[in-house]
């Protein structure tokens, strides 16, 4: 990762946002794909289609005749977060929360509030009710400090806040949010460097809203119907930040993700992405079902897409304290996400690698094809001496 990327990626962390509240995101990343002459337009439902500049452009993009898989990255601009409801008093605003959360010690628990002027106001939870299965928060109240945004209360959003939106120890990053805007930038970095390079490539990029609140932004673009009439394969590839877990461990390499909590992925296409990270990853990538929630690539399989994942392994998932570390205000409390910038270099090496032509999407299986016959004719003598 050089400067200019990782410029890239520090920016866009800096940027608030929660589910329906992407429009930050949105603007900084239309800003930078600008900036590298990278077409791209927003659907019906707000999401940024990445490397088509119309909606005819990613319909003869679909329709082509090839057996070349057009590659389909998906990646949300969401991250759970609150919605102003009211206020209460010149200074106590009334929120609803949506997608995870934290669960314990959340009394005068920072948090950040974003008007859509562009301010971001800083304030802190005085009180929180949880859902009836006490999985997340349900609503909360918050407490502004300094200076009240005038603004009326449901244009405000915000989440929880720390040190600094963003900010780094070594080759860690810890953030208000990486899950998924590590993703976006993937893919916006992906894109940047294939038009940098002026590089055709059978790529498209999704950039989601909501998906913390059931895959509402890809629901939405997959329900327009703008791939049923595709001529040629089509590989849905979702890249997220997911919870670390047993054989998932941060530092180690991005996951090539089997599967998620609801479902596991193409098999074929999966082991064409499993021999690619052992080409271009070999010891510096990780396999395993990422089980921790589920993502994108079951709402594209779910609409008869076929999806698999990639995944940079996330510390205090949901900002709920699973690792504790700098800023977390005790277990299952309010803590920073955290990832490695060597699992988030690693992702963006299969992102590239994996838009190489011929990576044999047709014949997942041919290098152990070849290897079963072989073992079979070395066994003729043994099965016929029985």
């Amino acid at each position: 990762m050089n400067k200019r990327e990782l410029s890239l990626l520090l920016d866009l962390l800096r940027q608030p946002t929660a589910p329906f509240r992407e429009q930050r995101v949105i603007d900084f990343v239309s800003a930078a794909l600008r900036a590298g002459s990278v077409p791209f337009f927003i659907d019906p439902i707000g999401n940024i289609v990445v490397g088509c500049s119309s909606r005819k452009e990613y319909a003869q993009r679909v329709r082509m005749h090839t057996r070349e898989p057009l590659r389909l990255y998906v990646a949300h601009m969401d991250h759970p977060g609150f919605h102003g409801v009211r206020w209460r008093g010149p200074d106590r605003l009334h929120v609803d929360w949506h997608g995870g959360a934290p669960l314990r010690h959340l009394a005068g628990a920072p948090v950040w509030v974003a008007d859509n002027g562009g301010g971001v106001h800083s304030g802190k939870m005085q009180s929180a009710r949880l859902t009836a299965s006490g999985r997340t928060i349900q609503t909360a109240e918050i407490k502004l400090t300094l200076a009240k945004p005038r603004a009326r209360a449901e244009t405000l959003y915000g989440g929880f806040g720390f040190r600094a939106p963003v900010w780094q120890r070594g080759r860690t990053l810890y953030t208000k949010a990486a899950d998924d805007l590590v993703g976006v930038y993937a893919i916006v970095a992906t894109a940047l460097d294939l038009y940098r390079k002026r590089k055709r490539a059978p790529f498209i990029g999704l950039l989601t809203r909501a998906e913390e609140v059931g895959f509402i932004g890809a629901i939405g673009h997959f329900e327009l119907g703008w791939l049923r009439p595709a001529k040629r394969p089509v590989i849905c590839i979702s890249l997220e930040t997911s919870r670390t877990l047993p054989g998932a461990v941060i530092g180690k390499g991005p996951v090539v993700r089997l599967g998620d909590r609801r479902t596991v992925f193409e098999p074929n296409a999966l082991n064409v992405l499993t021999q690619l990270a052992q080409r271009l990853l070999p010891g510096r990538h990780q396999r395993r079902i990422m089980d921790g929630g589920t993502c994108e690539a079951t709402a594209a399989t779910v609409y008869g897409l076929t999806a698999i994942g990639l995944s940079v392994p996330l510390g205090n998932y949901h900002n709920q304290s699973f690792q504790g570390g700098p800023d977390s205000r005790g277990a299952d409390g309010p803590a920073p996400e955290f990832v490695n910038l060597d699992d988030v270099e690693g992702m963006l090496t299969l992102c590239r690698g994996l838009l190489r032509p011929g990576l044999g999407w047709n014949a997942a299986w041919k290098v152990e094809q070849r290897a079963y016959q072989r073992r079979l004719r070395d066994s003729q003598r043994l099965l016929k001496s029985s």
